[in-house]
């Protein structure tokens, strides 16, 4: 497990290196064994790496690994963008299973995070979050994000989103029986999952009104 870590870690925070690797590796194959398609499935490789190689990554620390914590010491901005934002290099401290640490680095567009998504989130400086790696490599890990407050925080108020587009339609026309259901159902929804006094106010407020 701690080769595999180590490989996918070289593959997803050295993707020039990987794809020289590559053809180097099939080139000499193709050359020994004059089947040319070889550079081909180099090729694949290379693409299937730059495309997915940190959501691989992400799947095998998530799927063997050991949690643990980490916090980001540095975060500096790059003149590097990607979709227009800049891309940042981070550095952090990573506490092995003997309670020591080890340092790591990564960036925006290396980061291993689970859950795995359309969407580069990484937990603020100096706040500690939850991860996963393989003992023996602590250097390669995966972000917890969901788990992390920062996470929790913000899946959160991704649940209240329904609650409130259901409260406006609900506040523009109380009488509407359609959208009291759909505000009810909101709510009844959203307090299954988080236990909130605010929310569970607003529920008995419209279960004791009378239509």
């Amino acid at each position: 497990m701690v080769f595999i870590s180590k490989i996918l870690f070289f593959m997803s925070h050295h993707g020039f290196l990987t794809v020289v690797f590559l053809f180097i590796i099939f080139g000499g194959l193709s050359a020994l064994t004059k089947k040319w398609y070889l550079l081909g499935i180099a090729f694949i490789l290379s693409i299937g790496n730059v495309i997915g190689g940190q959501f691989l990554n992400a799947w095998f620390l998530n799927k063997y690994g050991t949690e643990s914590t980490a916090v980001i010491t540095s975060d500096v901005e790059t003149s590097s963008t990607l979709n227009d934002r800049y891309i940042h290099d981070y550095e952090a401290i990573v506490k092995k299973q003997n309670g020591s640490y080890v340092t790591t680095f990564f960036s925006t567009t290396t980061a291993a995070i689970y859950p795995i998504e359309n969407a580069i989130r990484i937990p603020r400086k100096e706040t500690r979050f939850p991860v996963k790696f393989i003992p023996g490599y602590e250097k390669n890990i995966v972000i917890l994000y969901d788990r992390s407050d920062e996470g929790k925080m913000l899946l959160k108020y991704e649940k209240r989103k329904p609650v409130e587009k259901a409260r406006i339609q609900y506040e523009a026309d109380p009488g509407n029986p359609e959208f009291i259901s759909h505000y009810r159902s909101a709510l009844q929804n959203y307090l299954k999952e988080y236990d909130d006094p605010e929310y569970r106010e607003r529920l008995n407020q419209l279960e004791n009104r009378s239509f």
